[in-house]
């Protein structure tokens, strides 16, 4: 019997195709369904019409960047403003502005790609949906 868990669906937005289709491979074979885009613009319009329960988001990425599409998506509604987004970045926790903007927003985490491996990515989004679930962001 499959848990509630792997019904859950979750959004990739990612640039770089490598990373966007090993993250893409790997949330597929832990049973959830995955939606990707390879930019902000294209993310934003996919999370807007499927309404994931979770958004793993790109921070530097061209058209629209992370931090352009968070503050979009918190603008479009109920939905928007309570989906958990995982914001993905190569930059450190010392980029002040970055870090501001997140911790004004309690949905969102900053993670570094560098210290999150994909084991470990998923063990986070399965909290983070878990607690979606109990707590009814």
């Amino acid at each position: 019997m499959i848990s509630e868990l792997h019904k859950h669906t979750i959004l990739i937005v990612e640039d770089e195709a490598s990373l966007r289709h090993a993250l893409r491979d790997k949330f597929t074979r832990e049973g959830y369904i995955v939606l990707d885009a390879k930019d902000g613009e294209l993310g934003l319009a996919l999370a807007i019409k499927e309404e994931p329960e979770l958004i793993l988001l790109d921070m530097m990425m061209p058209k629209m960047d992370g931090m352009t599409m968070l503050t979009a998506l918190r603008l479009t509604g109920s939905w928007g403003n309570t989906v958990p987004v995982l914001l993905l970045t190569n930059l450190g926790s010392d980029d002040k502005l970055a870090m501001k903007e997140i911790t004004e927003d309690p949905r969102a985490q900053y993670l570094v790609k560098s210290n999150w491996p994909l084991g470990k990515l998923v063990e986070k989004v399965r909290e983070t949906v878990t607690l979606q679930g109990v707590y009814n962001y």
